[in-house]
């Protein structure tokens, strides 16, 4: 009998890597679906206490505004269909309904698809006021439209097909790549002095960055912060290599349980959205069978779902698109821009790899307030429900804006494209405090201002303290700014706004 040559012994270690690297269990699976069904609902929700200044035509992002922001007709949303508040409700509800659908497990597929159509509608329509962990949920839900998702725990009735147990697909392995590309390019956007000195986790845990007070704690005890900020860049190089060079049950197993414990670590001291939630449920379709063996009993089932030609070659292609997007993604592999057409498929599909999550973190403290000037004469702070103005510093840091969209909002608002946000959010925020408090209490005049300490060199501290928004708006010329002045001095107990100190 011939012995097999080279090529046939490496095609066959080839097949045998791509088995355990990309075989996934549809009990993970099945986790996985109930836990974005349930991130679905709870983001719906939570999105519901902001919506009429979030979605409204006349809110913080007018459609026309923000179609200007984004430029191109690649980034579709079905809220843009109609400027009116139904459009917005309708993607918004359709959201929480698509989750609640595959926690249900019925339909699995179809489930999946409409829910990937209205994240993707619902984080166009608030774009400026969402991050990573928004982007990394568009993109499972993408993968997921080609994954058999009603392996376990589902409320429908089955039929008579035979369970499957596993599945290896193009789909299975697009899911595991989409994993470690969201690590490696973490880590690798983490490749800098701050990281390697050990500092930038206690920058980041300040609740002038993104901590919370659990982390602004914690942040004052380097003994603890050094090495835990090594051991996070350790964690997010080495984490894909192993997921993909030792695919093994007790490594993948190992894997799922570290950055399970990561994300929640996470979600216990900083201030980051969705993103630990999603980070989360990214992981449970790599625990492997012999997890949920140990805890429900070994499945019967052995056969392998795969996709049918044309999915494959519709979801290969999108993986393909990834790629690229991923090569090109800031802070990875590459810094070229992306020729058109590709960024435009890359953009429609919600596929971008973008994904240098805390790569810069300078040492500073950044804060926002909205100082509101009201008739009867005080000055509140209109983004914390009319504390009284604390200019620097204020308590809370940006956990106190309420939500993390605010933060994230806030957090970009100072660039120069994101400026032109700035003026109908002061306007919106004004309108809607006049709607909920009595004519004693309306605003006379509100300022939107965004201020930063950094610490020099030398040791001195440098306060940069920016208008981002006047309402009502300023004219050109500057006219109406004295009538403004004298306005608020004349006022009992009223201060001039917009003096720096």
């Amino acid at each position: 009998m011939d012995r097999p040559s080279a090529l046939q012994r490496g095609l066959a270690l080839a097949r045998g890597w791509c088995r355990a690297a990309f075989t996934l269990d549809t009990r993970s699976l099945a986790a996985f679906r109930i836990g974005l069904g349930l991130i679905l609902v709870a983001d719906c929700v939570l999105r519901f206490r902001t919506f009429h200044l979030m979605f409204a035509a006349d809110g913080l992002f007018p459609p026309d505004v923000l179609r200007g922001f984004q430029g191109t007709a690649a980034k579709w949303s079905f809220a843009f269909l109609s400027g009116s508040p139904w459009c917005g409700g309708a993607v918004l509800a359709a959201e929480g309904l698509c989750g609640a659908w595959l926690i249900s497990g019925a339909q699995s597929r179809v489930a999946a698809v409409a829910a990937w159509l209205a994240v993707v509608s619902v984080v166009r329509r608030t774009e400026p006021a969402t991050n990573a962990g928004d982007a990394l949920l568009m993109c499972l839900l993408f993968w997921s439209m080609f994954l058999p998702l009603d392996g376990g725990w589902t409320l429908h009735r089955r039929g008579r097909a035979k369970p499957v147990a596993a599945v290896l697909s193009v789909a299975s392995a697009a899911l595991v790549l989409q994993l470690a590309a969201v690590y490696l390019a973490a880590g690798l956007a983490k490749c800098n002095p701050t990281w390697l000195s050990g500092d930038a986790l206690a920058y980041a845990l300040s609740i002038h960055d993104h901590g919370n007070s659990l982390g602004m704690r914690l942040s004052g005890i380097p003994w603890l912060t050094r090495p835990l900020t090594w051991l996070v860049l350790a964690t997010e190089l080495l984490g894909p290599a192993l997921l993909l060079a030792a695919p093994s049950a007790r490594v993948r197993a190992a894997l799922a349980a570290v950055f399970i414990l990561f994300h929640v670590s996470v979600w216990t001291t900083m201030w980051v959205g969705l993103f630990a939630a999603v980070g989360i449920v990214a992981w449970l379709p790599i625990v492997p069978a012999g997890v949920w063996n140990a805890l429900t009993g070994p499945r019967h089932a052995s056969e392998r779902a795969s996709l049918g030609r044309p999915a494959s070659l519709a979801c290969g292609t999108a993986l393909a698109l990834a790629a690229i997007s991923f090569l090109h993604g800031r802070g990875c592999l590459g810094s070229g821009p992306l020729a058109t057409p590709l960024r435009q498929l890359v953009l429609a599909l919600g596929l971008e790899q973008d994904w240098p999550m805390f790569g810069q973190v300078a040492e500073q403290e950044q804060w926002v307030y909205g100082a509101a000037t009201l008739a009867d004469g005080r000055v509140v702070d209109l983004l914390r429900q009319g504390r009284p103005l604390e200019r620097e510093r204020p308590t809370g840091g940006f956990a106190s804006l309420g939500t993390h969209r605010w933060h994230k909002l806030f957090w970009v608002m100072p660039r120069e494209e994101c400026r032109v946000f700035a003026a109908p959010t002061a306007a919106a925020l004004a309108r809607d405090w006049d709607a909920r408090h009595g004519p004693a209490e309306r605003v006379q005049s509100l300022e939107l201002r965004f201020a930063m300490r950094r610490e020099s060199p030398d040791g001195d501290q440098a306060l940069k303290d920016i208008l981002l928004a006047a309402w009502p708006e300023r004219a050109p010329d500057g006219r109406g700014n004295l009538d403004r002045l004298l306005e608020a001095s004349a006022s009992p107990g009223g201060t001039a706004p917009g003096i720096n100190r």
